[in-house]
């Protein structure tokens, strides 16, 4: 278990610039660390308990991997990145969640996990015009419970209740966080996410351990350590099934490869691994804002050098992003508070 440390308040590490002036403030805590626990970035409040959200779904996918689903059913690279995966609901997202499902023996009536439009805008539109009312098949967390039902095959259990707490794929998925994290959660805050399955408080502090751990998981048991290179090498080779066009997970895995992988979360959670560095990233933007954690994410990629100016004048708009009006006029700008160096 990482050291306890004061509290700090997270500071404003991302801005609006809008005109003359910057219009809004994000305050952003960020930890980075080694894989012995040793924090390399701390900004803001690491220790604080956070629902990482999606942000963990690479971790929760562990459970997928060491029940042997992978070999059972035959998971391709594609179906094990979709399984940390918070997708947009594109066609090729759900025609690989309906190739998987015949796989295991299951069907869309299987998924415990509510129905929601595609939150990306083109994706609503197309669905609006096309007339499809949505099924739980296009929540965004689809692969996930996909990846769920296939451990409770795998492992020889029922497959109903598989989102509840005490299931044996959620209760694997505990201990494979307790061990990864570094922690006993047992009497960690706990709540549900927005596709019904639990999700336990965690500090970033060990959040980030957790993440460094998926690049150098050599003090975890034989299985996890293929579990770990398996997740990643499919992320990297697969980033457009984490999330979709117009994402910036996808957008920036595509440019780096296998040099970082990392995966958004709700209410302004990201987390990132950086294969080489074997350095594990946990960000929360403390108003819930997406867009701030994933502009102070890009500012730590390119703190480690992850990016090449190349690359970051190809992700501009995923690092800086403009902000346009409905004429498409640039209008304002959202960055990280000039002058600011990690510490």
């Amino acid at each position: 278990m990482l050291d306890a440390a004061p509290r700090k308040e997270a500071p404003v590490l991302v801005e609006v610039h809008r005109g003359d002036m910057v219009e809004s403030k994000h305050r952003v805590s960020i930890a980075v660390s080694n894989v012995k626990g040793e924090m390399l970035v701390a900004e803001g409040d690491i220790f604080q308990p956070v629902y990482p959200r999606s942000a963990i779904k690479p971790l929760q996918a562990l459970a997928l991997m060491e029940s042997g689903a992978d070999e059972k059913f035959g998971l391709t690279q594609k179906e094990i990145s979709l399984s940390c995966a918070s997708h947009n609901a594109e066609p090729d997202h759900i025609a690989t969640v309906e190739a998987w499902l015949a796989k295991i023996g299951c069907t869309r009536d299987d998924f415990e996990c509510g129905p929601h439009f595609p939150f990306r805008e083109q994706q609503l539109i197309e669905f609006v015009q096309a007339g499809i009312t949505p099924e739980r098949i296009h929540n965004n967390c689809s692969g996930k419970h996909t990846g769920f039902l296939s451990a409770a095959k795998a492992m020889g259990h029922d497959t109903k209740g598989y989102i509840k707490f005490a299931h044996p794929v959620q209760q694997s998925i505990l201990g494979i966080l307790e061990q990864m994290t570094g922690l006993d959660l047992i009497q960690s805050p706990r709540g549900t996410d927005g596709c019904g399955i639990p999700t336990i408080a965690v500090p970033l502090s060990n959040m980030a351990l957790a993440f460094a751990r998926m690049a150098d998981p050599s003090d975890q048991p034989d299985r996890r350590q293929e579990a770990c290179a398996a997740i990643m090498k499919a992320m990297a080779a697969e980033p457009f099934m984490v999330a979709g066009t117009g994402r910036f997970c996808t957008d920036v895995m595509k440019v780096v490869g296998d040099r970082a992988i990392m995966k958004t979360g709700a209410e302004g959670v990201y987390c990132a691994t950086l294969i080489e560095q074997e350095l594990g990233i946990a960000i929360k933007a403390e108003d819930g804002n997406g867009r701030a954690a994933e502009v102070a994410l890009g500012q730590v990629l390119k703190y480690f050098g992850i990016l090449t100016k190349e690359e970051e004048a190809l992700l501009a708009q995923s690092l800086t992003p403009i902000i346009f009006n409905a004429d498409g006029a640039q209008t304002g700008q959202i960055r990280f508070v000039e002058g600011h160096r990690l510490s």
